[in-house]
This record gives structure tokens, sequence and C-alpha cells, in this order.
């Protein structure tokens, strides 16, 4: 008589709420010590205890052994408590697992409407949790696990039943719109910018035109005149040196030394070429007189004086 549903109690999904849990787990449950000892004739008042000392939440581990927190579902299914009784465990903030525990309950009994509304709020949630699974002890957020319970198909290694899709119940005008928490915050901000820019722009302008001193327009029109007297050009005899190489017109000799070859006026006027690189036979050279070849570089007559 321990493991059956209470008297009165309502079809869920057109079927008995215990059989929500798969036969196989269900079974396993019944023969945990934990159902035996800690879960016969629990009522909704005195299960408070029990959830409260949860220390994990999950599905099985080991050798297929269901966790505390599965239990206690199954016993909640078992005795079907009323729905003010649930949003009173959803109110208790300083027992984590116990919201935990209802959430998991009306995501598998409640309708999809009710479920959109009740468990969205508690997205802000960011309390820790600590997962068993047949991997070991994991941790979790109490948000990250509304949203599996909101996305995924099967959590806590229970088959959850199909939710509509809310796009789907928005279409249908059964739910409203989804209200983001971070595009109302980006909004707020974005407003209470825009009203108080030009404010600050005045005050900026103002604070500005005030830290203007006569002294300091003073010494800013003589930094601009002395940028303007170095600007101009330099006299003659000024102490500026021209570092581009130029020309003089006098014979002196500059000194930057020009890497072309220049060409003496005695080889323009047409005069006998000496020392040339080039292949001419010598005068000495035709009347049959051996050849030399000189390797020298030519120098004019005016550099010899």
């Amino acid at each position: 008589m321990a493991n059956t549903t209470v008297r009165g109690a309502q079809a869920i999904h057109g079927q008995n709420p215990q059989f929500l849990v798969e036969a196989v787990i269900r079974n396993r449950i019944y023969e945990s010590t934990y159902w035996k000892e800690h879960c016969f004739a629990l009522t909704a008042e005195s299960l408070i205890d029990k959830a409260i000392e949860l220390k994990y939440v999950g599905g099985v581990y080991g050798n297929q052994k269901p966790t505390e927190f599965l239990c206690l579902l199954l016993k909640l299914l078992q005795i079907q408590p009323e729905k003010e009784i649930l949003l009173e465990y959803l109110q208790a903030d300083e027992f984590k697992y116990l919201r935990v525990l209802a959430v998991m309950y009306i995501r598998m009994t409640f309708r999809a409407v009710e479920v959109y509304e009740i468990l969205e709020p508690l997205l802000k949630d960011y309390r820790k949790l600590r997962y068993r699974g047949t991997n070991g002890f994991t941790l979790t957020y109490v948000d990250e696990f509304v949203d599996n319970l909101l996305v995924e198909e099967r959590v806590c290694d229970i088959i959850l039943p199909r939710l509509t899709k809310r796009d789907v119940l928005e279409d249908m005008a059964e739910i409203g719109s989804r209200k983001s928490r971070l595009l109302d915050a980006m909004e707020g901000k974005s407003e209470h910018g825009s009203d108080h820019s030009p404010n600050r722009s005045r005050s900026r302008s103002r604070d500005r035109s005030s830290s203007r001193s006569p002294n300091a327009e003073h010494y800013a029109s003589r930094s601009r005149n002395a940028s303007r007297t170095s600007k101009s050009p330099s006299p003659a005899g000024s102490g500026y040196v021209s570092r581009t190489p130029s020309r003089s017109p006098s014979g002196s000799r500059s000194p930057y030394r020009s890497h072309s070859r220049s060409i003496s006026s005695d080889r323009q006027s047409g005069s006998p070429r000496y020392r040339s690189r080039s292949r001419s036979e010598h005068p000495d050279q035709q009347n049959g007189s051996p050849r030399y070849k000189s390797r020298s570089r030519s120098i004019s007559p005016d550099r010899m004086q």
C-alpha cells in the first residue's frame, strides 16, 4: 500500500502521476533503502524537512541506484500536493534544493502556459547546485537547471512530458512575449544617458571657456607668433646651413664629391685622349712596337696644374 497513489488524485497527462517516471527507475526507487526508511507516510508538510536535508540533485548513479532527489520527487507525484503548497515551496529562497524539487514537479505536472509563467522568473537565480550522475559529482546552477527543464527532453534520467514551444503559445495569444532583464537594463541605460547628454556637453563647454584666462591667451598668442617667425625664410648670412650639395660658380672644390665621371675641356675640343680605357691602337703600336696597356685613370691638364 505504501507505493500506491493517494485516493482522489487527478490524472496527469491522461495517466497515473507515478507513471511519469519510467518503470525501471520507479522499481529501483521502490527497492531503495531511502524510500523504505524515510519516504514512508510522508505528507506535504513533513516532506519539507527531508527536502531541506538534500545535499545534491541527480538521477541514478553507480549500479542504477536512485538518488534521494528522485525518491522525494516520486513521493510528490504520489501524494500530489496542491498548487498553493508548491508555490510556497518556491518562495523558500534559503532552501535551494527544496525550490529545485518543486520546479521539477511543476515541469512534469503543470500545463505549458503555467510552466513558462512560473519557471522563467527563476532564471535569475544563480546559486550553485551539486549534481550526481553516473560520472560522479558535477557543478551546476539553478538557472541552468531551470533552462534544461524548459529546453531538454530528459533531465535527471527522467523523460519529461512534451512541452509546447513558447512561440507557438505567443501566436495563439495564450501567453505574452518574454521579458528580457538584460534588454530592459540596456534600454534603461540608453534612456538615462540620452537625458543627461545635453547637460553634460553644456557643462563641459562652460568649463573649457572658463578655464581660459587672459594670461593663457597671452602666452598662446606669443607661441603662435614665435611659430610664424620660425617658419619664415631666413636672411642671408644666417646660422642655418643647407645640407643639400650646391654648385658654386667659383673654381673652389666642393666638399661633396661627385661620383659621375667628368669630361675635360681638352676632350671636348678634340684633343688626343690621355690614358683612355678604350682599345684604340696607339701610334707606336701601329709602327710595330709592342703593346702596353695602361690601367691608370686619365687626369685632365687642369688638375695637373
